[in-house]
């Protein structure tokens, strides 16, 4: 299937008029960069202070570890962890980074009262199949699809992860690129790298650019026009929006939909989030999508030093 926009762009990155180009390692006297590809999207990192051969093992090391946890949470993977669950109901000895995960999840289901809920990727699929068909799905589709919907269906512990409800399939899009986002910055930490700039699709800073100047993300509306610069440090920045992620030609289907009613999110346009770990704002930019203006504040005082820095 096509998905049109194929990943919300949302949150470009500038410093010190510094731009990140081409693909692979890059180095200026003072910069080191990378660019790959994380869970089907671009990916880039930027290291302060580091020099091209010091960066060279390092950026391997941020390979290796995308590629083990793609092998956990892509879904386009056939033998992925979440591929795996998604197909048979089930899955033994599931991975800790899978886990943490779902631990998350958990967390943020009953938070947001049900808004946020990964077994929403029937919902997802009968939409996709149909839109490739070219054409809407039927009420009964829907309703068939809505039924598999539940995260009381969702049980796991170290030794297994069970989806109750026959048909019923996980997907983690709405925080895994989050999660992923928090992992290399533990790869980058433990080599001792104080200033650094990752954005995984989501993104995450530490320290400060090239020059001492702050790390600035702006965050932009799909044509690419910057709707908000801020200062970012020690922080992570993440952007949802509905019709980010278009499933037909014409972008009046967007891929975030809402769990509890089987409709598309229609709460805001364009959410940004901002929180200590990427994976919190990334799963908060998720269900604030869906959830009424009027529940956000509540919902935002549960995560602690979490912040909404656009709401459209």
């Amino acid at each position: 299937m096509t998905h049109h926009h194929t990943r919300r762009r949302f949150l470009s990155i500038s410093a010190a008029a510094i731009a990140v180009s081409g693909t692979g390692q890059h180095a200026s006297p003072d910069v080191a960069r990378w660019r790959g590809i994380a869970l089907g999207a671009k990916c880039s990192l930027e290291l302060v202070g580091v020099e091209a051969s010091v960066a060279a093992p390092i950026f391997a090391a941020v390979q290796a570890e995308l590629e083990r946890l793609e092998g956990i949470f892509s879904l386009y993977r056939r033998n992925s962890e979440i591929s795996r669950l998604n197909r048979v109901g089930h899955l033994e000895f599931p991975s800790p980074d899978l886990l943490a995960v779902l631990s998350t999840c958990d967390h943020m289901h009953a938070a947001t009262g049900g808004a946020f809920d990964p077994t929403v990727q029937p919902l997802f699929a009968i939409w996709a199949r149909a839109i490739a068909e070219g054409r809407t799905p039927s009420t009964a589709e829907v309703s068939t699809a809505r039924a598999l919907v539940g995260w009381d269906g969702t049980t796991f512990d170290t030794g297994s992860v069970e989806l109750a409800r026959p048909g019923a399939a996980l997907t983690l899009n709405g925080i895994a690129q989050g999660y992923i986002t928090d992992r290399i910055a533990e790869v980058l930490r433990k080599q001792g790298l104080q200033n650094v700039l990752i954005d995984m699709g989501e993104i995450s800073a530490r320290g400060h650019a090239s020059g001492g100047v702050p790390w600035r993300a702006g965050i932009a509306d799909p044509g690419g026009t910057i709707l908000k610069r801020i200062s970012l440090s020690g922080r992570a920045l993440a952007t949802s929006a509905p019709k980010g992620t278009t499933l037909d030609k014409s972008g009046r289907i967007g891929h975030i939909f809402d769990p509890r009613s089987g409709g598309q999110a229609s709460a805001a346009s364009i959410i940004s989030v901002s929180a200590s770990r990427a994976e919190v704002a990334d799963g908060l930019s998720t269900a604030l999508c869906v959830l009424p203006g009027d529940k956000h504040g509540e919902l935002m005082q549960a995560f602690p030093g979490a912040r909404v820095e656009l709401n459209l």
